[in-house]
Order: C-alpha cells, then sequence, then structure tokens
C-alpha cells in the first residue's frame, strides 16, 4: 500500500475518485435539506445535476493545478485552486440547467458549491496528515529536511531518481538519501512553472527563490545546474546564501565524469563552498601534457611544506615522478606532508626531504649537487604583508636573497626548468613584499636573459589563495565559530582569488609549456569584494551578517591596497592554448645597474639597515609606491566613474 501512493499517478486517480465522491455526496446533502425545508427538486434532476457537477468539477480541478501537487507539499494557495475548481464546475452544472434542464433553485447551487468546496478541501487537509504519517512510517530518526531544488534540468531529474530509489532500496543509499526531501523545483525557465518532475512541482523561477523559501517552509536548498555560466552561477548562488538556509550544490560536470571515488549524483551532492561563489568555473588544465613534463624526473619544490608547496608536491606524485626533493625550514610542515605523501604512496615513491633555508647558498649548492633536480619549483617565500612591514629584512632576506641564492644554483647546476611563484603584490608594489616578489620575478628574468643559461626560468603570477596559510577564510571561519566579529579591513577592498589546485594546475601546466623568460598570468574572473566575502561565508553558517554575526572594518593594514593588479603597464597579454592563461611581456631590465643595485640591496640587507635596504629596493622596483599614494588614485579613480 505504501509503494502504491509513493506512486504519484495512483495518487491522483485516488484522489479523482475521492473529489468526485464528495461532489456527488454534496449534491445529495444539499437536496435533502433543500427537501427539508420543502424546496427540493426531483430524483432526475438530482441525478443529472450531481452527474454534470462531477464532470465539471474534476475538469475544473484538473485545470487549476489541484492535481498536480503532492498531498504532503500543499499549502494556502493550493487549497485556492481546490476552491476555484469547485466553483467552475458548479457553474457549468448550473448553466447547463438552466439551459437544457428545467428551473432548479439557485440556492440548491449554492448550497452544494459549500458543501462542495468544504468537503473537497477538508479531505486534503485531513489526507495530507494521514498520507506523511503513512509515508513517514520506518523513517523515525532520519533527518528529513524540506528541500529546494534549483535548476529543473536533468541534473534535478538524475538526482530526485536517486533519491526516490535509494529512499525505497534503504542501506547506506537510504542513509545519504535521508537529508533530502524534494518539496519544490526553481527553474530559470519560467515556461516550465507548472510542470513536475518525479512528483516535485517547478513552483517558480530564480527571482522566487526568497518567497517560495518563506511559502514552503524550505530547510535547504541543492543547486542543481552545474552547467550554469560563471555569472549567472554566481548569481544564482549569491541569492540562495542570502536565505540563510544550508546550501548544496552539485558539482561541476567535469568533476561528476572525471573526479575519483563517489560516481552517483547523491553521493557528490555536497555542501556549497566559499570557491563556488567565485563567479567562475574550476579552471581546467591539460593533465597528458604535465604528465609528459614531470614523469621520470627529479622535481625539487622549495617550501614543500606550505600551502602552495605541499599541494604542488602533492600533484607532481600523481605524474610518476623518478624522485620528489622537499626542501623546507619548518621541519612541522616538512614532517605532515611527508607523513601524508608515505601514506599514500608508500615505497613506491621515492622522497627526499631536506631541512633548509633558501638563504644557506652553501647548504643549496651542496643539496643541487647530490640531487641534481631536473626541475625546480620554487614556493619559500615569506608572504605576509603587514608583518613583512614590520620586518622588511626579512622579506629581503628570504624572499630576494634565497630566490637568487636557489635560480643561481639551478643554473650553475644546469636545472632543466626553474619555475618561481610570484604573487599578484608584485604588480605596481605597496609594501615591501609585493616589492620583494617583483624584484624575484627580476632576478628570473635576469638569469633567463644570459647567453650561456641551459635552464629555462619562468615565472608564474596568480591573485590569493583560499584556504592558504595566513590568507582570510581561515581567519574569518576562526572568528564565526568563535562568536567573534568578522573583522575586514575596508568596505571596498577588492582582491582576486583562485583556490590552491588551481594555482598549483598554473604553476604545473606553466612548467610544461614554458621555454624560459616567461611570466604567465592566470584570467582569473572577476575581482571580489572581501565583504562580500565575509557576508557569504556568514551565511553559509546559517547566520544572518551584522545581526548574527557583526563585520567590524579595522582599516587598512600597513602595505595594504585596496586593489591588487595582475598586470603592470608596461606588460602586454600573449594567448597560450588555455585560453585563461596569458604571458606578460617582460619589461627590459639592464643587467650591469640591475646586478649593482642588487648587490647593494643584499649589502645593506646583510647590515639588517632597514632604510638603505627600502631604497635600494624602491631603485631596482621603480613601480613601488607608498601604499597612501596609490589607495587615494584609486579611490578618486573610482569616484570619477
Amino acid at each position: 500500500m505504501k509503494k502504491v501512493l509513493q506512486k504519484f499517478k495512483y495518487r491522483k486517480m485516488l484522489l479523482a475518485f475521492a473529489d468526485a465522491f464528495i461532489v456527488a455526496v454534496s449534491a445529495l446533502i444539499s437536496n435533502s435539506i433543500m427537501s427539508a425545508m420543502e424546496a427540493g427538486i426531483g430524483h432526475r434532476m438530482v441525478f443529472a445535476s450531481t452527474f454534470v457537477s462531477v464532470i465539471g468539477c474534476l475538469l475544473g480541478l484538473a485545470f487549476f493545478g489541484a492535481y498536480n501537487k503532492l498531498w504532503r507539499y500543499f499549502n494556502r494557495k493550493d487549497y485556492l485552486s481546490c476552491v476555484f475548481g469547485v466553483l467552475f464546475g458548479t457553474v457549468i452544472s448550473c448553466t447547463v440547467a438552466y439551459l437544457i434542464l428545467s428551473r432548479i433553485p439557485l440556492s440548491y447551487y449554492t448550497l452544494h458549491t459549500l458543501l462542495a468546496v468544504g468537503g473537497v478541501c477538508a479531505f486534503r487537509f485531513i489526507f495530507k496528515n494521514t498520507f506523511i504519517d503513512l509515508i513517514g512510517a520506518g523513517r523515525k530518526g532520519a533527518e528529513f529536511k524540506r528541500t529546494m531544488m534549483v535548476g529543473g534540468g536533468q541534473v534535478c531529474r538524475m538526482l530526485i531518481s536517486e533519491i526516490r530509489s535509494a529512499q525505497e532500496q534503504g542501506g547506506d543509499g537510504k542513509r545519504k538519501a535521508a537529508v533530502f526531501d524534494p518539496v519544490c523545483i526553481i527553474d530559470a525557465d519560467r515556461s516550465n512553472i507548472g510542470q513536475t518532475i518525479d512528483g516535485v512541482q517547478i513552483v517558480g523561477g530564480i527571482s522566487d527563490i526568497k518567497r517560495f523559501v518563506k511559502e514552503m517552509e524550505i530547510e535547504q536548498i541543492v543547486f542543481c545546474t552545474p552547467s550554469f555560466i560563471e555569472d549567472d552561477r554566481k548569481r544564482v548562488l549569491d541569492m540562495c546564501s542570502e536565505t540563510n538556509l544550508p546550501v548544496k550544490v552539485i558539482p561541476f560536470i567535469g568533476d561528476l565524469v572525471f573526479g575519483d571515488g563517489e560516481h552517483t549524483l547523491l553521493g557528490r551532492v555536497r555542501d556549497i563552498r566559499v570557491e563556488d561563489l567565485l563567479g567562475r568555473d574550476p579552471i581546467k588544465f591539460d593533465n597528458e601534457e604535465v604528465r609528459g613534463f614531470v614523469s621520470g624526473k627529479t622535481c625539487m619544490v622549495t617550501g614543500g611544506g606550505g600551502s602552495i608547496g605541499s599541494e604542488l608536491v602533492r600533484q607532481i606524485a600523481k605524474y610518476a615522478p623518478r624522485r620528489i626533493i622537499i626542501i623546507d625550514i619548518c621541519e612541522n610542515y616538512a614532517y605532515d606532508i611527508q607523513q601524508e605523501l608515505i601514506m599514500d604512496y608508500g615505497d613506491s615513491l621515492d622522497l627526499v626531504v631536506r631541512i633548509a633555508s633558501v638563504r644557506d647558498y652553501d647548504r643549496m649548492d651542496k643539496i643541487f649537487s647530490e640531487f641534481e633536480p631536473d626541475i625546480v619549483f620554487h614556493a619559500a617565500a615569506h608572504k605576509h604583508v603587514p608583518l613583512m612591514e614590520e620586518s622588511p629584512m626579512e622579506a629581503i632576506k628570504n624572499n630576494v636573497v634565497g630566490t637568487f641564492n636557489t635560480a643561481s644554483i639551478a643554473k650553475q647546476h644546469g636545472t632543466g626548468k626553474f619555475v618561481m611563484i610570484s604573487t599578484d603584490k608584485a604588480v605596481n608594489p605597496t609594501n615591501v613584499m609585493g616589492a620583494s616578489k617583483r624584484c624575484c620575478e627580476m632576478i628570473v628574468q635576469y638569469l633567463a636573459q644570459q647567453e650561456d643559461c641551459r635552464t629555462e626560468f619562468v615565472t608564474t603570477r596568480f591573485g590569493n589563495v583560499l584556504g592558504s596559510n595566513g590568507s582570510v577564510i581561515p581567519k574569518f571561519r576562526k572568528q564565526i565559530e568563535q562568536g567573534k566579529p568578522v573583522t575586514v579591513t575596508h568596505p571596498d577592498i577588492i582582491r582576486y582569488f583562485m583556490t590552491i589546485p588551481e594555482a598549483v594546475s598554473l604553476v604545473m601546466e606553466a612548467a610544461a609549456i614554458a621555454h624560459g623568460g616567461e611570466i604567465f598570468v592566470l584570467d582569473m574572473g572577476k575581482p571580489v569584494r572581501i565583504v562580500t566575502l565575509a557576508e557569504n561565508l556568514i551565511r553559509m553558517y546559517g547566520k544572518v551578517p551584522y545581526e548574527d554575526v557583526k563585520i567590524v572594518f579595522t582599516g587598512l593594514r600597513p602595505g595594504e591596497k585596496i586593489k591588487e593588479e595582475l598586470l603592470m603597464n608596461e606588460e602586454g597579454l600573449k594567448k597560450t592554448r588555455n585560453k585563461l592563461i596569458f604571458i606578460g611581456k617582460q619589461s627590459d631590465i639592464d643587467p650591469e645597474r640591475f646586478m649593482s643595485d642588487l648587490e647593494r640591496l643584499r649589502e645593506a640587507a646583510d647590515k639588517n639597515d632597514d632604510a638603505a635596504a627600502i631604497s635600494a629596493l624602491h631603485e631596482i622596483v621603480p613601480t613601488f609606491i607608498a601604499p597612501e599614494e596609490y589607495n587615494r588614485r584609486f579611490i578618486s579613480g573610482s569616484n570619477e566613474k
């Protein structure tokens, strides 16, 4: 019986039969009441009138959509469809009576209409509760949540079908389906409103999300349109997050087809992540080209325990390298990635870990002599802007001197490729960290231009990395979880963002296609306002920004820009095979002057002379300007627009 009731077509037939019975009985009761008042009609007229009323009411109920909704999801609006349907039927019956039959008192039809409307609505109300109890039998303890599906396409159909199937089969599938109770569907194509998918009705368009969340008492939303274009995806996810409900998403199509592990849609539904709100698809890279580049090679990663370095090591390990050499000054980070790789690969991966500083020329030279790496990924760097403003010597020693040491040693040992990881903060820098990274880019370019250079030097430049050590997302999460206000430096601050896997994939593909001397720049889509990111993250926790969680603006930190850039004015863009990766044209470098300035910078750093070192850094990087000047230009330019 339970399975029969779960089939929507049988429920429609049963409901239509019940409606016909109620309309017929209400006609008989009406005539009995009228007869008691000596105003009844004959049996022949009652039979004919009842027959016409039943046919008319069934047509009216069907026309007004009374059979298009699952009983358990009936609301006030759906009860109105029952009222209009019965009114439609009785009007037809009354009209036919006046045209064909002899005159029938209007009081009879008025009473008949009232009884029929009350009976049809009462039956639905009573049966709705009975149905929920019946269908819910055996589900006690399961955390069913009333779910809105956004997107009425094939993915939505497949997901609802899997939910229904899993609930019937039981076992692990039933457990996965237990948190989904599809109530309604929102679709971008408003012409589909009123249609049903496996018993779930398409109730409105994208602009109706908030309305139906409130009206249908929705508890969670599933975004099941992975093929949405970038801007539309971000817009819809922003609207979903504004409901302050948990939002789950279906992975991108590529993840469904090529992803590892769980391959059912139901098993791949996951919570929304901040990267889903960036407004673009994950960037795809040529894995086969990278495989051919890395396979069988000895790869060294400096800073191999950090956020970028450890992900580099993970991705390199997938492509069967001959050996991986991890260099890091932090033993804890190095130990963590070492143990992770041992657990994943065991003895099948030749892994070497060395605790060393890129500042120590002799130590690095000894490591190069021992292992002779074919490829070097240089990720070691100090990157925290405010900290480096307070300790500029450390940024210069670690970033500039460390890069010069490692790159020079790689050149001397004939390393095949040297890939330096840079940052958008190197473009028109307003802080020591950014200026030091721009100096690193110039070091790599200088070495690439040497006539006797056998090493192919390449730079990769990208924006902020979501989830990296010291990035805003971990800080925001900790503040929210501890019940503290979320701190944002400025309401207008803007940043480019990418995920750690995207950043590393860029580095890998850049290394594979580089010929030496290039700066690879990633088209990272539209920049994101940090305050918007904070608001969305708060909503993802089911809280209301500024009410449940305060957002406090603390003021720009030392050396901080309002908006970062990815390209300098003198750099043009050249396309690559990957439409989202470009090559920036290098500016000219005077080798003699550059080396003279670099030596002066190094001497000042060795003496820990902050003023002399920063002065030398300004000489080497002429685009290095004060943050106040840059921000003033940016704000005035924005106001003019």
